[in-house]
């Protein structure tokens, strides 16, 4: 089985590397270090997308404030309703920070 069809490891030594970056800062280094450009973007964007919907924002709006493709707010939509609660617990943790 190639990497492709094979699930991710919840324990792999990157997300315990995730873990230990402090600020920001050190988070930015990392992932520019670990991705590409658009990937750093894409995820950005994804997670701008998951903020806006949460707000409460419509397609529309959030098109337009964002650039996100209806695809990519319906697949951030569809991981807010039925995925595994990543986006709303930091988020979450977010608005608790504040």
């Amino acid at each position: 089985m190639n990497n492709r069809n094979r699930k991710t490891d919840p324990n792999s030594s990157l997300y315990r590397a995730i873990l230990t970056l402090r600020t920001p800062e050190e988070c930015y280094q990392f992932f520019s270090d670990l991705c590409t450009v658009p990937e750093m973007n894409a995820m950005e964007q994804r997670f701008e997308v998951a903020q806006l919907l949460d707000q409460g924002l419509i397609y529309n709006k959030i098109l337009e404030e964002t650039g996100a493709s209806s695809a990519t707010i319906s697949r951030v939509n569809r991981s807010l309703n039925y995925g595994n609660d990543g986006y709303r617990m930091v988020i979450g943790r977010m608005e608790e920070g504040k």
